[in-house]
């Protein structure tokens, strides 16, 4: 049962997370103390330094041996539900487009799990909650964020080669063209359609995989595993010198990552950029839609207890700062996808400990 002090200790070790916003939002709306330019330098510090670092320091405590698969499954199972109903609805309703289905995606199953989500869950949880939600950030670092770059990338080729087949076919004046040769400027084409579609496929493989290859938190996940699994197999520690190293830029990663949202807050004319309307919708999705999905899922693969708690609690966090990167490089929706961010990031804290003493309730 959860108790008025429990909330008061989960709200004492989450809310100074909204420091580092207030203080980046107000260094550049209000104090002018950065530039357009130097907040850039810093996000880039942050990306390319910071959280690597963070990220590397929390999977490389982690014991791969004794992950929870049951958790990682319901996880599994909730964002193949939530393919499968945006795919559907894209295919059978006048409404539904592929290119929201992705944006879907991004809203209901895509959450901020490092930055917010450990130490929120481990001042709900403690060490469980923690590990939990460090295995379910190592499955989105590796796993679902690639898979949204590849479908990205796809989206990008298959309308670049629908492009190449509105080109119209050359002019032959005022020759007529026998049925013979027609039946062969389409065999032609066919052949060519279908070696553009593999060109395509390839380079849309090689892409991904080289933006895999330079995401700092990419490699900083899947190094950080390798030394989880070297470590736990042979019982050894990280050396001090190591250790102290990784630790020093690691302690930097939620308020630098929470002040370089404050900055991005700072530079956008509104923050809430998409309209109410659609505000509504990317809320929707992200803490009532993505969760409920969850629950589901968890219960079905027989999730109970404080595991299903951070189930339902992780995936009810605030919208996954890259899932807005993307979206501005692809230029797929970043308005609603900032909007996420930014409002949902504001909104996370009452919601989440909703959650928290709703779930405490049936636990």
């Amino acid at each position: 049962m959860i108790g008025g002090k429990d909330v008061y200790n989960v709200i004492a070790a989450t809310f100074p997370l909204y420091v580092p916003v207030f203080l980046g939002y107000g260094s550049v709306r209000w104090w002018k103390l950065f530039t357009p330019d130097q907040c850039k330098g810093v996000n880039r510090f942050s990306v390319f330094f910071i959280m690597p670092f963070f990220s590397f320091d929390f999977v490389s405590h982690i014991n791969p041996f004794d992950l929870d698969c049951r958790f990682l499954a319901a996880d599994v199972v909730s964002k193949a539900i939530t393919v499968v109903v945006l795919a559907l609805w894209a295919k059978f309703t006048s409404k539904g487009s592929y290119s929201w289905s992705i944006t879907g995606f991004s809203l209901s199953a895509l959450t901020n799990t490092l930055v917010v989500g450990v130490p929120l869950l481990h001042a709900m949880y403690g060490k469980v909650g923690q590990d939990l939600v460090i295995q379910a950030f190592l499955q989105q670092a590796i796993g679902w964020f690639i898979a949204l770059l590849f479908v990205l990338e796809l989206r990008n080729a298959t309308n670049s080669f629908k492009v190449s087949l509105t080109v119209p076919p050359h002019h032959m004046g005022s020759h007529i063209v026998s049925m013979d040769n027609k039946v062969t400027k389409e065999a032609e084409e066919s052949d060519e359609s279908v070696k553009e579609m593999r060109t395509s496929m390839w380079e849309v493989i090689k892409v991904v995989g080289l933006k895999v290859v330079v995401n700092p938190n990419t490699y900083a996940s899947v190094f950080g595993l390798g030394w989880a699994f070297l470590s736990s197999r042979w019982h050894f520690g990280m050396p001090s010198l190591m250790e102290g190293s990784i630790k020093i830029l690691s302690k930097c990663g939620s308020g630098m990552a929470m002040f370089s949202i404050g900055l991005f807050m700072a530079l956008q004319e509104k923050l809430i950029a998409c309209g109410p309307r659609l505000t509504l919708l990317a809320m929707v999705l992200r803490f009532i839609v993505g969760p409920a999905v969850t629950a589901i899922s968890s219960i079905v693969v027989g999730l109970k207890g404080v595991v299903l708690c951070v189930a339902i609690i992780q995936a009810a966090l605030p919208q996954a700062i890259a899932s807005f990167v993307y979206a501005e490089e692809y230029g797929l929706h970043p308005e609603v996808l900032s909007t996420a961010v930014i409002f949902g990031t504001l909104v996370s804290l009452p919601v989440l400990i909703a959650y928290y003493v709703v779930l405490g309730l049936f636990n």
